[in-house]
């Protein structure tokens, strides 16, 4: 039995409705918000995000970035094992997204489940996906990042309005007689979960607590960029790789200053590191997915690159995976 797993389809959507940022600013400004497209870009490097319609669920999204994830693969549906969904807004409290996406799917050889680490939700479901191939529970799986933030945000708060788009990402994992997954390194903090966070819940039918999106951005920055650099070197050790022999950096995509900091820490090239924040912003679950499709459009993803993935986000949350394609 193989006993490695191996991505083999990559797939993304994003909604139809792209939202510059000179028509935010005008959006925000009927709102009595006062910002300017120069201020948001010079301090996040987001140009655009997608804004999803009433049409264009968690669900609806994760549907369509899996339909073309199993395309790319050219495997049929009927070969899905595992779905899981790493989501935080979910379509409804139960049943999970991932049944959503199996009936959408017709995939009634698959079971799945939703997983919840927000921004690092991605790379978390891509290590529990790799386990349970390794360990011969699965032979395939669809890991899927779908993601509607911009139904949490509070839009008259200029802090956090600017950041957030929507989108959904997925991959196609299967088992393989040669290594693909090479590493993974997860790990999580909630000493740290007020710096990021989303404190509401429903109780007897009524919302409790806050119920948008609350973020020290400061603190943010700083941990996420300590988090990532020692993530990328403990798992190219677990791997006997050096950051010489790394070919691509596709790192959770929330600002373009963690990212260039990032890179210079690492000492990677700009040609090394996936950037999508400009044109996506920061779409959570879904940014590793989405940046790693934007990778394989563009033919930046070569076979036989090492990739490493990393998400970092609200719990505190952050994790790496080191791939072979």
């Amino acid at each position: 039995m193989s006993k490695f797993a191996k991505i083999t389809g990559i797939g993304g959507y994003l909604p139809l409705h792209c939202v510059s940022n000179d028509l935010l600013v005008q959006q925000l400004a009927q709102n009595g918000i006062e910002t300017n497209s120069d201020w948001i870009e010079s301090r996040t490097g987001i140009k655009q995000r997608y804004l999803a319609q009433a049409f264009e669920t968690t669900t609806y999204m994760g549907t369509q970035a899996a339909l073309q994830a199993l395309e790319r693969a050219g495997k049929p549906v009927s070969d899905v094992d595992l779905i899981i969904v790493a989501t935080s807004t979910a379509d409804q409290v139960f049943p999970s997204t991932a049944c959503h996406i199996q009936a959408q799917l017709n995939a009634s050889n698959a079971f799945g489940f939703d997983l919840q680490a927000v921004c690092s939700g991605f790379v978390y479901a891509l290590t529990v996906a790799n386990s349970m191939i390794h360990a011969g529970q699965v032979r395939s799986a669809l890991v899927i990042g779908s993601e509607v933030f911009s139904r949490l945000i509070d839009w008259q708060d200029r802090r956090t309005c600017i950041l957030f788009g929507d989108g959904a990402g997925a991959i196609y994992l299967e088992a393989s007689d040669t290594p693909g997954i090479l590493s993974c390194d997860l790990h999580s903090d909630g000493q740290l979960a007020c710096i990021l966070n989303f404190n509401a819940r429903i109780e007897q039918g009524k919302i409790v607590g806050e119920p948008f999106i609350q973020m020290d951005g400061q603190s943010v920055f700083k941990h996420a960029v300590t988090a990532l650099e020692t993530s990328a070197i403990d798992v190219l050790k677990r791997s006997n790789l050096e950051i010489n022999q790394l070919d691509l950096l596709v790192p959770h995509q929330a600002n373009i200053r963690i990212l260039q900091l990032l890179a210079k820490k690492l000492e990677l090239s700009e040609s090394q590191v996936v950037s999508t924040v400009s044109q996506h912003g920061n779409t959570s679950a879904a940014s590793v997915p989405l940046a790693l499709n934007e990778a394989f459009v563009t033919n930046r993803l070569k076979p036989g690159m090492h990739v490493l993935l990393q998400g970092v986000g609200g719990g505190f949350a952050w994790g790496s995976v080191l791939a072979r394609f």
